[in-house]
Order: structure tokens, then C-alpha cells, then sequence
């Protein structure tokens, strides 16, 4: 196999389907036509003109027309190429296991630990609890600021109620994710 040559992915992708390789397999005996074809087939003449399109857009098949028939003839060569790419292939790794037979063994080396890290919260540790703050300490110094300068001034200090702070927000838990809703 040279660097060059290619894989026939088109041959392969054709012959992928089992009512194609039944077809190819019909059309070894010699040209037929369509109605022919779809007689040997449990389906419909439109799905059997389907499988020949893509037979003949990888070039295993060639449409003859002989007055008002179309006759699908099989073209053994392409099927050449790709059976000629897969032998190429199965020498190279015949070659290749022979090789590695001669060789020794690799040492077996044991394997580090792997630590998996998920999006799921752990149950068992439990979040830190968040501080309870009773009054900001830039708040309470605002307020002893402007006492201050009430004082200066030489009024009498106006006393506010203090508010109260939000109660802290609990801890927001999100679902986890999974495949099944394709959220990833």
C-alpha cells in the first residue's frame, strides 16, 4: 500500500446496506431490469431505484438502456480496487504482528491512580455554613460619621432604627446533568 493510495469509502458506504449486497449479488448473473430487480425484493420499485442510485454513484453498478428498459449491469472492477486496498491493508498487519511477535514483551508497568472529578455535589460533605453578619462594618461606621457631625454641628444626634439584614441566601443546588437530557 503506498502513501498515496486512498481509501474507496464510497465503495464501502454502498455496500454497507444488506439489500445493496443482495442487489450486487443478483446482478453477478447479468444485466436486469428494474421491475426484475424489485420482483426479489418484499420493497416498493422507488427504494430499489434508490439502492441502485447509490450503487451507481460508487461505480459498482452502470445503467444500460436497451429500448424502453433501464438494465443495471454490476462493474466488477471497482470492486477490484477496494478488494485490492483491503489486501494491502491485511499484509501490512500480518507484517506488522509478525514483527511484534519477534520482539519481547514490554515490561508491564503499574498504572497511577486516576482521580475522576464529577459535576455531581459530593452528599457527603456539606456545604460550610455561610457567617451571620449583624451589621456591616461600613454601615455602622457611616452611621457614627454622621453622628458625629450632627454633634459638631451642635444639634442632637437622630437616632435610626437599625434595619435588619437579609437573611442569607441558602445555597443554590443545581441538577445534575446527564446524557438523557442533553445537557452537556
Amino acid at each position: 500500500m503506498t502513501r498515496k493510495s486512498k481509501p474507496p469509502i464510497a465503495i464501502y458506504s454502498a455496500l454497507a446496506d444488506a439489500t445493496r449486497c443482495r442487489i450486487v449479488e443478483i446482478l453477478l448473473a447479468g444485466p436486469i431490469p428494474v421491475h426484475k430487480l424489485a420482483d426479489a425484493f418484499s420493497i416498493s420499485r422507488p427504494a430499489i431505484s434508490r439502492h441502485l442510485r447509490v450503487l451507481k454513484t460508487a461505480g459498482l453498478v452502470a445503467e444500460v438502456k436497451k429500448g424502453r428498459e433501464n438494465l443495471y449491469a454490476f462493474r466488477p472492477a471497482k470492486l477490484t480496487a477496494a478488494s485490492a486496498w483491503l489486501a494491502a491493508i491485511a499484509d501490512r498487519t500480518v507484517a506488522e504482528i509478525e514483527f511484534a511477535s519477534t520482539e519481547e514483551p514490554a515490561p508491564v508497568v503499574a498504572a497511577e491512580p486516576i482521580t475522576v472529578r464529577t459535576r455531581e455535589p459530593n452528599p457527603l460533605q456539606q456545604p460550610a455554613p455561610a457567617p451571620v453578619v449583624e451589621e456591616p462594618a461600613i454601615v455602622v461606621s457611616q452611621a457614627i460619621v454622621a453622628a458625629e457631625v450632627e454633634l459638631a454641628s451642635g444639634g442632637e444626634p437622630e437616632v435610626q432604627p437599625a434595619r435588619s439584614p437579609r437573611p442569607p441566601r441558602p445555597p443554590k443546588i443545581e441538577a445534575p446533568i446527564d446524557q438523557m437530557g442533553f445537557d452537556f
